[in-house]
C-alpha cells in the first residue's frame, strides 16, 4: 500500500534507535521500511531499494556471534549510509579494522563536539563545527581501502567517512536524534543529494494507494473490525469504509473504562458512516470481572481476555466473514520484535493473540507500515474530527490502570471527572509542549479539612509531559497559577478526592503511564 517508485530500505541491527531513523526518512517525504538484517538478500533485491541505511546496534563487529551482512549489498550500485554500528560494520566487512576503543581512544556517549569536512559529499550542507550525539565503545582504527576520513571529534579520529566512487557513507555517531544538530541536513543531503530522492511520498498519496489495495482484495468479501475506539482502530474504520462500505462490520466493545464521554462519541461519529455499526455496553461483565483485581498485569490480562471473548460472542451472530481488520502500526510491529537482534520492548495484541472464534480468511491491516503521527494525518486526509484524531496516546486497557489498586465504578468515575477537568483546562490554556496529559487515581489516602469537618479521602496525581518521540520525556512546565486552578477545581467539584499532587518525574527513570 505504497508507491513502488522510491523506496529506502532499513535495516535493523538492534537499535533503540531504529524508528527515529525511520520517522527522519518519512518526514523528508521519502518511504521507507525497516527490515531485520538478517532477511535474504533476494528479499532486499526484490524490495528494490534506492538506498539502504545500515543502523546502529549493541553489538562488537569483531565478536563471533555478532550480526553480519550479506556483502552482496556492496554490489548493488546503490548508496549506503551506515550509522554507528552500522558504520563500523561497513568498515569492518570492507577490510578496515574496528577495535574496542579503550585500545584507540575515550568512550563517547551524548552530546559531542565534532568537526566536519565541509568539502565532502555528505557534510558540505553544514557547518565546519556542531554537536552530535555519540554512543559507542568501539571504534574504527583503520578505513577500507577507497574511504577517506571527514569528520572528527576528540575521542574517534573517523567519526565519518566517504568512498564517493562507489557511494558508501558512515558516521559514528546518530543523525537522527534531536540532540545531533545538523542531522536532519546530512540524512537529506545523503537521500536527495546523494540518492537522488524526488522525496514524493505523502499522506494523501498513501490514502488513494491504500483504498485502491483494500478494493482490490476484498472483492466481493466482508470484513470485520474491532473497534476500541482509538485513533489507531478509528483511522482504520475510516479508510476500510471510504475503500468498501458497507461490506465492513465494526464491532465496538465499551469496556467502561474509557475517558469521559468517549464512547458515545465514536458511536456518533461512525453511526453515520456507510458501515454496519455494532455498540456492545459491556461495562457490567468487563467490571464484574475485574472485581478485586489490583495487580496491573492481571488487569491487563482479564481485559485481553474478556475484550476477544466479548468480541467473539458478536462475531458468531454476524457470521462468517472473509477478512479480520486490525489497527495495527508501524511501531506496534517494531516493539514485537522485528528484527532477530532486536529487543522485544513489549508484545502487541494487534501483533499475536488472535481470536480463536473467528472465522476469516485473511488479516488487512492498513495502517501496519504507518508511525502514530502518519496515522493522525491520515485521519485528517479522511476527514475524521480533530477532537479524535489528535486524542491523547490512551493505553488499551483504559483507565483501569490509571486507577491504581482495585477497580470500583465509584473511582472510574472520580477519575473521569478529574482528567477531563485536568485535559480541558491544560486545552483551554494552550499550555505550550504538552505532549500527553492525564489523571491517575492513587490508592493514597490522607487526612484533609474541607469545611469544618475531617476528611480521609483520596490523592489525585497530574502527570504531563514534554515529548518527540515518547522514548524519553521531560514533565511539562505548567504555570503555578493554572495547577492552582485545576487542584481547586478538582477538589471541590470531584467527590473523594482532598489531596492533588503534579508528577514531575522525567522518563527515564519514569515511564509516562504509571502502570
Amino acid at each position: 500500500m505504497h508507491s513502488e517508485e522510491e523506496k529506502v530500505l532499513i535495516l535493523d541491527f538492534g537499535s533503540q534507535y531504529n524508528q527515529l531513523i525511520a520517522r527522519r526518512v518519512r518526514e523528508i517525504g521519502i518511504y521507507c521500511e525497516i527490515k531485520p538484517f538478517s532477511i535474504p538478500f533476494e528479499q532486499i533485491q526484490d524490495f528494490n531499494p534506492l538506498a539502504v541505511i545500515l543502523s546502529g546496534g549493541p553489538s562488537s563487529v569483531y565478536d563471533e556471534n555478532s550480526p553480519k551482512i550479506d556483502t552482496r549489498l556492496f554490489e548493488m550500485g546503490i548508496p549506503v549510509l551506515g550509522i554507528c554500528y552500522g558504520a563500523q560494520l561497513m568498515a569492518h566487512t570492507l577490510g578496515g579494522q574496528v577495535v574496542p576503543a579503550d585500545s584507540l581512544a575515550s568512550r563517547e556517549y551524548g552530546r559531542t563536539e565534532t568537526e566536519f569536512n565541509t568539502n565532502s559529499s555528505l557534510f558540505g550542507n553544514i557547518t565546519k563545527k556542531s554537536i552530535t550525539w555519540m554512543s559507542h565503545g568501539d571504534s574504527v582504527k583503520r578505513l577500507p581501502e577507497g574511504f577517506v576520513p571527514i569528520a572528527h571529534s576528540a575521542g574517534c579520529p573517523f567519526a565519518g567517512f566517504e568512498d564517493t566512487k562507489r557511494n558508501f557513507y558512515a558516521v559514528q555517531f546518530h543523525p537522527e536524534v534531536s540532540h545531533t544538530e545538523k542531522g536532519f541536513e546530512i540524512l537529506r543531503t545523503f537521500l536527495m543529494d546523494i540518492a537522488g530522492a524526488k522525496a514524493t511520498w505523502s499522506m494523501a498519496n498513501y490514502k488513494q494507494t491504500a483504498i485502491e489495495a483494500i478494493r482490490a482484495k476484498v472483492g466481493d468479501g466482508k470484513a470485520l473490525l474491532a473497534l476500541s475506539g482509538g485513533v489507531d482502530s478509528s483511522v482504520a474504520a475510516a479508510l476500510m469504509s471510504q475503500a468498501i462500505g458497507e461490506k465492513l462490520t465494526c464491532v465496538f466493545v465499551d469496556h467502561g473504562l474509557m475517558r469521559k464521554d468517549e464512547g458515545d462519541q465514536v458511536e456518533q461519529i461512525f453511526s453515520a458512516y456507510p458501515i454496519y455499526f455494532i455498540r456492545v455496553n459491556a461495562q457490567k461483565v468487563f467490571l464484574e470481572k475485574l472485581a478485586g483485581v489490583s495487580e496491573p498485569e492481571h488487569k491487563r490480562k482479564i481485559i485481553g481476555e474478556e475484550f476477544i471473548r466479548t468480541f467473539e460472542a458478536e462475531s458468531k451472530k454476524i457470521g462468517k466473514v472473509d477478512f479480520l481488520v486490525q489497527g495495527t502500526i508501524y511501531p506496534d510491529v517494531i516493539e514485537s520484535g522485528l528484527g532477530s537482534n532486536a529487543a522485544v520492548i513489549k508484545s502487541h495484541h494487534n501483533v499475536g493473540g488472535l481470536p480463536d472464534y473467528v472465522d476469516f480468511r485473511e488479516i488487512i491491516e492498513p495502517l501496519r507500515y504507518l508511525f502514530k503521527d502518519e496515522v493522525r494525518q491520515l485521519g485528517r486526509e479522511l476527514g475524521l474530527p480533530e477532537y479524535l484524531v489528535s486524542r491523547q496516546p490512551f493505553p488499551g486497557p483504559g483507565l483501569a490502570i490509571r486507577v491504581i489498586g482495585d477497580i470500583t465504578e465509584e473511582k472510574l468515575y472520580v477519575l473521569r471527572e478529574a482528567d477531563w477537568i485536568f485535559r480541558s483546562e491544560i486545552e483551554a490554556a494552550k499550555v505550550p509542549d504538552a505532549s500527553q496529559y492525564f489523571a491517575v487515581l492513587t490508592n493514597t489516602r490522607s487526612v484533609g479539612v474541607m469545611g469544618d469537618g475531617r476528611t480521609y479521602e483520596y490523592t489525585l496525581a497530574l502527570r504531563c509531559v514534554s515529548t518527540t518521540d515518547f522514548m524519553t520525556a521531560t514533565f511539562t512546565r505548567i504555570p503555578y497559577e493554572l495547577l492552582e486552578k485545576i487542584s481547586h477545581r478538582i477538589v471541590n467539584e470531584v467527590p473523594h478526592i482532598n489531596r492533588v499532587v503534579y508528577d514531575i518525574t522525567a522518563k527515564p527513570p519514569a515511564t509516562v503511564e504509571w502502570e
